[in-house]
């Protein structure tokens, strides 16, 4: 049996007002077509839902019956309609995020999420760790709506991606290195003091920007790297050298993470090499939280990479 909602609609305000002629003005039309209406959908139900009286209507008790459950009918409606709405508009939704293994520790990142997540709170948030590979393979296939990517890249067919900041990266040596305990008085480090170091790589095949940053930067120091094992992530890359197998580069955020037997040094001269942030999305299909998400993720890099400079010519 299909009843129509405005059937339901118009039986809930007839027994709101218990009179035909105050419900049809509420409802802006005239009585006798409301009143009509009204006989039909009992007609539809064979049950009898309103006494007649001189002075108006009365539910009878099926009516009250039908009455809870057309409100909660109704109410549901009007739900799903402000759903939709909120989601149309990016305020309801969901959002899945891909990050690299380096992502979570670039202050930027987390913060951005936060700040997302309070201002859309209805929109359900998740997070994906990947290597830029199987980043640019979520977005395609549709398993991630966007991400950020530890790289300065030409957009991949089918993605948009948006360079935001870069950032230099440092040397994790052993912290029984000799370069390790530099002193009171020392500085960064030259790259080319590393020239005889064996250099872990990581990533190499699946997201190969910070690995070739460092043959880059070595080669522009003058040497060419001593490459020796490689580890499929950065943390698994750290955890080499802290067992005294070798030295890497990694974005100066690492640091921010505390490994035993791992010591972080900056690094000096025109051969500093830099980690870079990007922020990719599919180039169509865009719902309105990813676009949200993705301006709001822009505007905030500029404004961090504009107080950046400023700080810098100050």
């Amino acid at each position: 049996m299909a009843i129509e909602l405005r059937h339901l609609r118009y039986f809930v305000v007839v027994a709101q007002e218990g009179h035909i002629t105050r419900a049809a003005e509420r409802l802006g039309m005239q009585q006798p077509p409301l009143s009509q209406q009204i006989k039909a959908l009992e007609h539809q139900l064979d049950v009898q839902l309103f006494r007649r009286k001189a002075r108006g209507v009365e539910l009878t008790e099926a009516g009250r019956t039908f009455l809870a459950d057309a409100l909660t009918v109704l109410a549901c409606v009007d739900e799903a309609v402000e759903a939709a709405r909120r989601t149309a508009s990016g305020k309801q939704g969901r959002l899945r995020i891909g990050l690299p293994p380096s992502g979570p520790f670039h202050p930027f990142v987390p913060r951005m999420i936060r700040r997302f997540r309070e201002t859309y709170p209805l929109v359900s948030v998740s997070m994906e760790e990947c290597l830029r590979a199987e980043l640019v393979d979520g977005l395609r296939a549709g398993t991630l709506d966007v991400a950020f990517i530890r790289a300065s890249i030409a957009p991949p067919e089918g993605l948009d991606v948006h360079l935001l900041m870069d950032e230099p990266m440092v040397a994790a040596l052993p912290a029984a290195h000799a370069l390790a305990r530099p002193g009171p008085r020392a500085g960064a480090l030259p790259l080319e003091r590393l020239a005889a170091e064996t250099f872990i790589v990581y990533a190499r095949l699946q997201g190969p920007a910070l690995y070739e940053a460092t043959l880059a930067a070595c080669s522009k120091a003058g040497f060419s790297p001593r490459l020796g094992q490689e580890a499929p992530r950065i943390i698994s890359a750290l955890s080499l050298v802290a067992s005294g197998i070798g030295v890497t580069l990694v974005p100066a955020s690492m640091q921010r993470m505390t490994m035993d037997g791992v010591v972080f040094r900056p690094l000096r001269g025109p051969s500093q090499p830099k980690a870079f942030l990007s922020i990719a999305a599919r180039r169509d299909g865009y719902s309105a939280a990813v676009r949200h998400f993705v301006a709001m993720v822009r505007r905030a890099a500029q404004d961090e990479v504009r107080s950046r400079d400023d700080r810098r010519r100050g």
